[in-house]
């Protein structure tokens, strides 16, 4: 069956890897025949290779209203999270679908992942009760659906490191159980199949950790144990998929919060601290420049294809705003937002649909 009446298969597809990447939902559902060409990891990767796939990130936002004049007011408003979508290199934003289940907003402390072309939601606290959920929410942007993955086993765990390897795996360990103990364990969610595998023990107990899925290993840095209540460390450690083992290693130069610790891709490891972008190569570090004062209290950060983005504000209770560094040259590039898009963001993943 032709994709499109009258046009060779081969011409059709190239009209079809051109849709934009918010309409794939609505181009998948025209006819059977483009909802299975569309679906098929074929299209994906042609669409990849023609230089058409889109970095997209999608953020757990802080719902802002506009109609609120007063900045105190804002700040001590309720913080309702919702799923927003950016395209740094456009600088268009958008707003997905509610999650389903989820009325009141996205759970606080959520982690939000990409996988392929889909939107993982893991685990958080639900906004109003604050129970801890071991929840897993998946969004396909070529269905335009949600759909409900497998709980995390293993009790309740919050404030747990957390990384995907953007193929079909995502990986968690750390963080702590309902009685605030430390946790060491870890374990991986493959998205495809639907299933959770149990992982070796970490060396350590790491709350408050983060994970960074960094040249073919997951690693996990920094946090802290129960006895510890916030003193994180200045080590981290890292699984090999192919061994099956972990091993430690020396990481942060002074102990600090590592939540702004992202991969940059080519071995290169980036984190904002002290109103400076650092970069990690092998085992150093070095500054590499400074924040613009609007950021300078980083919420978020993202880096790939040699840019870097950063969410932050100047101060409590002002509007966040986004920025996209060089990093060949180091300069900076504000990327403009609507004022629903300026609040505070807690979490984030990156899709390249």
């Amino acid at each position: 069956m032709d994709l499109i009446p009258g046009l060779p298969n081969e011409v059709a597809l190239e009209c079809l890897i051109r849709v934009p990447y918010n309409e794939l939902s609505v181009a998948a559902s025209v006819c059977r025949g483009w909802k299975a060409e569309i679906e098929m990891p074929v299209f994906r990767r042609h669409r990849k290779s023609s230089g058409l796939a889109r970095p997209i990130r999608v953020l757990a936002q802080a719902r802002v209203d506009p109609n609120q004049n007063s900045r105190v007011a804002k700040s001590l408003a309720r913080a309702v999270y919702r799923l927003t979508l950016c395209d740094p290199e456009t600088g268009h934003w958008s707003e997905l679908p509610v999650m389903p289940g989820f009325p009141d907003g996205l759970p606080m402390f959520c982690h939000v992942l990409g996988v392929r072309s889909e939107v993982v939601v893991m685990g958080g606290c639900d906004p109003l009760t604050w129970q801890v959920l071991n929840s897993v929410m998946i969004y396909n942007f070529v269905s335009g659906m949600w759909r409900r993955g497998a709980d995390i086993p293993g009790g309740n765990r919050l404030f747990f490191g957390c990384a995907s390897d953007s193929d079909r795996m995502v990986y968690v360990a750390g963080g702590h159980d309902n009685e605030k103990n430390a946790l060491r364990s870890a374990m991986m969610y493959d998205v495809m199949k639907d299933e959770w595998v149990s992982l070796p023990d970490m060396a350590k107990d790491r709350d408050e950790c983060k994970g960074v899925f960094h040249r073919g290993k997951f690693h996990v840095i920094s946090g802290y144990p129960t006895e510890a209540q916030g003193r994180f460390a200045k080590d981290a450690e890292e699984f090999d998929v192919i061994t099956w083992k972990w091993a430690q290693y020396d990481f942060l130069e002074t102990a600090m919060c590592p939540r702004t610790c992202v991969d940059g891709g080519e071995g290169m490891l980036y984190m904002c601290h002290n109103g400076s972008v650092m970069a990690r190569e092998g085992a150093t570090w070095q500054v590499i420049g400074g924040l613009p004062a609007d950021v300078a209290n980083a919420a978020y950060v993202a880096a790939w294809q040699g840019k870097l983005l950063v969410i932050g504000c100047a101060q409590f209770g002002e509007p966040h705003r986004a920025y996209l560094m060089d990093l060949k040259s180091s300069t900076w590039t504000k990327i403009e937002s609507p004022e629903e898009y300026s609040g505070y963001v807690q979490s984030g993943g990156c899709l390249e649909i």
